[in-house]
């Protein structure tokens, strides 16, 4: 279940950010959040969809003064969940299916929004071995 992912290059990227109800905690979303997950993992992964992996982030608080631009003001609570698929047609299909359907829905009722954003990859890289070896 925790393991590092490997993510081929001219893969389909979606960012979707889900901005949870005022007084909702991560803890109340987490049974349908793993749910949710498990089914796209297991239902839509390599050739059954198109899925090839994904990862969900909370919300830490922290906003970069240095990366940001446009002001830095607190942001509401919320959660990212980044995904990687063969195309988007293949995201789209796996998302009007009844079985991932099931599991959104029951997430989307704890949260005040969500917008899901596709994006095409650009670049990816990793350190040299031997920059990552000076690091240590």
């Amino acid at each position: 279940m925790y393991h590092p992912v490997s993510i081929p290059f001219g893969c389909k990227m979606l960012f979707n950010e889900v901005k949870l109800k005022p007084g909702v905690t991560l803890e109340q979303v987490e049974m349908a959040l793993g749910e949710m997950c498990n089914v796209v993992k297991n239902t839509y992964g390599g050739k059954k969809g198109g899925f090839i992996a994904g990862q969900v982030y909370k919300f830490a608080g922290f906003v970069s003064d240095e990366g940001s631009v446009g002001g830095t003001g607190q942001t509401q609570d919320h959660i990212a969940i980044v995904t990687f698929w063969n195309s988007f047609e293949e995201h789209e299909k796996s998302h009007a299916d009844t079985a991932f359907n099931e599991k959104f829905s029951a997430l989307i009722k704890m949260c005040s929004e969500s917008r899901e954003l596709g994006y095409d990859m650009l670049w990816q890289g990793d350190p040299e071995p031997e920059d990552v070896a000076r690091a240590a």
